[in-house]
């Protein structure tokens, strides 16, 4: 067959094939997993987390099909010890093989309703900074999970693609990407990545950094849970007009006794400020390392910040401080990557060869 009637043939077989199932981009992270379908947007966000008994097969908790996502994340540090809450990612890369396959296919199998049994196909996009072999494990667990095809993207890549950034032109456009675990710092032009800084500290480090410092200034210990919530309730970058404080409740360590006390915002911004100077410093490094034609571009383009950790309220001002340059927030950033996945899949036949493909 000549090749022109291959390639013919092949779109048509997609076409006919994707008539009885929905093309899904997923946004595979640390802390949540997101999903969105073209033309319909965000269909899920739920945490990456598993509850496992031990002595099952599979070792999934049986409680009605709640034993992941949000129901799991409940039981994250209040299990008996035959129970775990795990997140079977870390830092942006499958920990857990068999655990991720089984979160996969629960989230493909809720938003995939319709029951022709045919396959969808899927785009996850996966950190820049990942090993051939780590893509290809997160490629097989979606093939396992029950896709037909799937392909990866980078996730700085989707991520402006889905803030609205036009990167496919020969101008200089720059990303910071701050996930659960994972911040991605990317400079793009031509619809490629040429500089880049991807490294391990995120959200889940600034949560680290909250539970530390609590304990060492009150001897109070507290879970990653309460952790993350002050840093969402009052957590921020810069000094805020009016400081507020919230109320944390964990363990006195002397004592053995439960204990509460009342944290300023400021505190929680002294806490998180070693992993956002960090976050600073790889941008700084990724603009040294960027050509001088497309670092003046920047002046014009600025940064985009995008990703959960992008809500932290003066990170954009603080960045644009160190930096000097005008820094934006994407809208709705949580889920930018996501839909940058989902505008990808719309223009499949367009980007096709330069996305990884199982």
């Amino acid at each position: 067959m000549a090749p022109r009637a291959e390639v013919t043939v092949r779109k048509a077989l997609n076409f006919v094939m994707s008539m009885g199932a929905l093309d899904l981009g997923i946004d595979l992270g640390t802390a949540n997993t997101l999903v969105c379908v073209p033309g319909k947007g965000l269909v899920l966000m739920e945490p990456s987390v598993v509850a496992i008994k031990s002595g099952t097969n599979p070792p999934v908790v049986p409680l009605n099909g709640r034993a992941v996502g949000y129901e799991a994340k409940r039981m994250i540090e209040r299990t008996p010890d035959n129970i775990r809450a795990i997140r079977p990612l870390k830092d942006g890369v499958i920990a857990d093989f068999e655990i991720t396959e089984i979160m996969l296919r629960y989230f493909i199998k809720k938003v995939q309703r319709r029951s022709w049994g045919v396959r969808p196909r899927v785009l996850v996009s996966v950190p820049s900074g990942i090993t051939a072999v780590e893509k290809k494990a997160v490629m097989n667990s979606a093939i396992h999970a029950g896709a037909r095809r799937v392909y990866t993207v980078a996730e700085p890549k989707a991520g402006a693609i889905g803030a609205g950034l036009n990167i496919s032109e020969p101008v200089g456009t720059m990303i910071i990407d701050i996930g659960g675990g994972t911040t991605e710092v990317a400079v793009l032009s031509l619809g490629e990545i040429v500089t880049l800084e991807s490294f391990g500290v995120a959200g889940d480090e600034m949560d680290e950094a909250i539970i530390t410092y609590v304990r060492d200034m009150y001897g109070l210990e507290i879970g990653h849970r309460t952790a993350e919530e002050a840093k969402i309730a009052i957590g921020s970058a810069y000094p805020l007009q009016e400081e507020v404080s919230y109320e944390i409740r964990g363990k006195d360590i002397a004592a053995g006794l439960p204990r509460r006390l009342e944290i300023s915002s400021a505190e929680i911004r002294e806490a998180i400020s070693g992993p956002i100077h960090q976050i600073i410093d790889a941008a700084k490094s990724c603009l040294d390392r960027t050509p001088p034609e497309l670092a003046s571009d920047l002046i014009n383009t600025g940064i985009t910040l995008v990703g959960g950790g992008a809500m932290i309220p003066g990170l954009a001002e603080l960045v644009a401080e160190e930096t000097g340059l005008d820094v934006r927030v994407a809208d709705d950033p949580i889920t930018a990557v996501a839909r940058g996945t989902a505008i990808l899949l719309e223009r499949l036949d367009e980007y096709e060869d330069v996305l990884s493909e199982d």
